[in-house]
């Protein structure tokens, strides 16, 4: 008999249960005991059986696909937190479907709404995205990976980025800087706005304020670090300590610096956020804030599986849940007293 007339009645013939026990041990039931789980399995490979995934959806009216959306696959960060989130959502039984367009009001009407998913990742969202209110509408579960909405709906893993750009003021203001500029991210994420609040909130705190004309927003890039830093450093005075937003910034600022002939850290320090593993790399050193990413994606993908397999209407269920990682400073070679 070849592979492709097995079915889950061969199986259950085999294995001495009913057909539906197939189904339920298969798909890890819990109301299947371990033995039985153990014996369905056995038969299953005896016979070189493989679930038919249509069937599952038939029964159950779930894909077991899940839809990721990241409208910035360049920059560095993002490939750090799909790995683990395909990892977590695979050892759950879901698939992974990455959508990489520019526009996620494009990708919401063209992509996900089809019926062909059962959740969505929403790892890039801005502030004003109309993707999460749409998604809410439809009645497709969702969760939000690293960015929010700003409106405090639907479930999200994040890190606190109010705390971190707090760390970096504490150790910008401990170091003896005066003069200190500041490459946050876009005003339209909550990433950037949320680092630069804790960042200037702190440095209030020290009687400090980021210097005037020594500010610069842009995406969170490479390019945008580099490009922006000279502008940042035309401050009069110039600035002698700078906090990015992100590494790919500080380390985009990193080789303006380099090239313009400045020392770092002994003529400008350089602060990151994100501690990606490029940041630990001897040619940078960079000193940065940093936060768990494997759990932070695995929290995620934790939250949205919930929502799906409990079944909870937004509107009719328990308020959005939040998995918030609490960040801490890696002090590497990019930070020192201001020059004398």
């Amino acid at each position: 008999m070849s592979a492709m007339t097995i079915t889950s009645r061969d199986v259950a013939r085999l294995a001495g249960v009913s057909q539906p026990t197939v189904s339920r041990a298969l798909r890890g039931d819990a109301r299947v005991s371990a033995a039985t789980r153990e014996r369905v399995t056995r038969a299953a490979d005896a016979l070189g059986y493989v679930p038919s995934e249509a069937g599952r959806s038939l029964v159950t009216r779930r894909t077991r696909r899940i839809g990721t959306v990241v409208t910035d696959l360049a920059n560095p960060f993002y490939p750090h937190l799909v790995g683990p989130l395909h990892d977590e959502l695979e050892r759950h039984g879901y698939r992974m479907m990455m959508f990489a367009e520019r526009s996620d009001s494009k990708v919401a009407t063209e992509r996900l709404l089809d019926g062909s998913l059962d959740g969505v990742v929403l790892m890039t969202s801005k502030i004003d995205s109309m993707l999460p209110a749409e998604l809410t509408r439809r009645g497709l579960p969702y969760v939000f990976l690293n960015r929010e909405s700003g409106d405090g709906r639907g479930d999200a893993a994040v890190v606190d980025n109010h705390l971190g750009g707090r760390l970096a003021a504490d150790l910008v203001a401990g170091l003896g800087h005066r003069h200190i500029g500041g490459i946050f991210g876009p005003q339209d994420t909550t990433t950037g706005r949320e680092r630069e609040l804790g960042f200037r909130l702190a440095l209030a705190e020290h009687g400090l304020a980021v210097q005037a004309g020594a500010v610069r927003h842009g995406p969170f890039d490479f390019a945008a670090g580099h490009a922006l830093l000279a502008e940042v450093l035309a401050a009069t005075p110039r600035p002698t300590a700078v906090f990015c937003g992100s590494d790919a910034i500080a380390i985009g600022a990193l080789n303006a610096a380099l090239g313009a002939g400045l020392r770092v850290p002994e003529d400008l320090t350089v602060i990151g956020f994100d501690d990606i593993p490029m940041a630990s790399w001897e040619a940078f050193r960079l000193t940065t804030v940093s936060h768990d990413l494997v759990e932070m994606a695995a929290g995620a993908a934790r939250l949205l599986i919930g929502r799906i397999e409990t079944e909870e209407a937004r509107d009719e269920g328990e308020g959005p849940r939040r998995v918030v990682s609490v960040p801490r400073l890696v002090e590497r070679g990019t930070h020192a007293g201001p020059p004398r």
